[in-house]
C-alpha cells in the first residue's frame, strides 16, 4: 500500500515543484539546475560507492560484520538512482542519502526494526568438505592406424 501512495505521491510532488520553481526563475534555469543535480549527484556517488566498496572488501579480509558497508553501499546506489532521476524532491531526498550522517541513522533506525537471529563466517578452510564419489560412465572404441588409407587427415589430426 505504501508502495503505491510513493508511485503516486512523488510524480505529483515533482509536478507540483516543477512547475512553482519554473514559474519563479524560468524553465532554463529549472532545466540547468535538474542537469547539475544529476551531474554533481553521480559524481559523488561514484566517489562515495567506490569508498565504501573498500570498506566492504577490508570487512570481508578482517573477518567482520559487511552488514553497515553492504547497507551503505545500497542507500548510495538508491541515492544515485534518486539523483539521476528528474526533479527537486528525488534530489533532496537523493542528496541526502549521500550525507554519512543521515545513511547512519537510517542504518541505525532499520537495524532497531530487523531482528538478526545469527552471523556467523566461514573460511574455505575451516568448511566441512564432501568426499567426491563421482563415477564417469562411458564407452569406447580402440582405434588402430589402417596404414593401407588413402584418406589424408583432417586438420583435426596430428600427423
Amino acid at each position: 500500500m505504501w508502495l503505491l501512495i510513493a508511485f503516486i505521491a512523488v510524480p505529483m510532488i515533482e509536478i507540483a515543484l516543477f512547475i512553482q520553481v519554473g514559474g519563479v526563475i524560468g524553465m532554463w534555469w529549472t532545466l540547468l539546475i535538474v542537469l547539475m543535480t544529476a551531474i554533481a549527484g553521480s559524481y559523488l556517488v561514484r566517489s562515495q560507492g567506490l569508498r565504501e566498496l573498500g570498506r566492504l572488501q577490508q570487512s570481508f579480509s578482517e573477518m567482520q560484520d559487511p552488514t553497515e558497508p553492504l547497507a551503505n553501499g545500497a542507500m548510495i546506489l538508491f541515492a544515485g538512482a534518486l539523483l539521476l532521476t528528474p526533479g527537486f524532491f528525488t534530489d533532496v531526498v537523493g542528496l541526502s542519502l549521500l550525507v554519512p550522517q543521515v545513511r547512519q541513522a537510517a542504518f541505525k533506525w532499520a537495524r532497531s526494526r530487523i531482528k538478526v537471529s545469527s552471523f556467523k563466517v566461514n573460511t574455505a578452510a575451516q568448511a566441512p568438505r564432501k568426499p567426491r564419489d563421482q563415477v564417469i560412465d562411458g564407452e569406447f572404441e580402440e582405434v588402430t592406424a589402417d596404414k593401407k588409407s588413402n584418406q589424408t587427415p583432417s586438420g583435426w589430426t596430428q600427423h
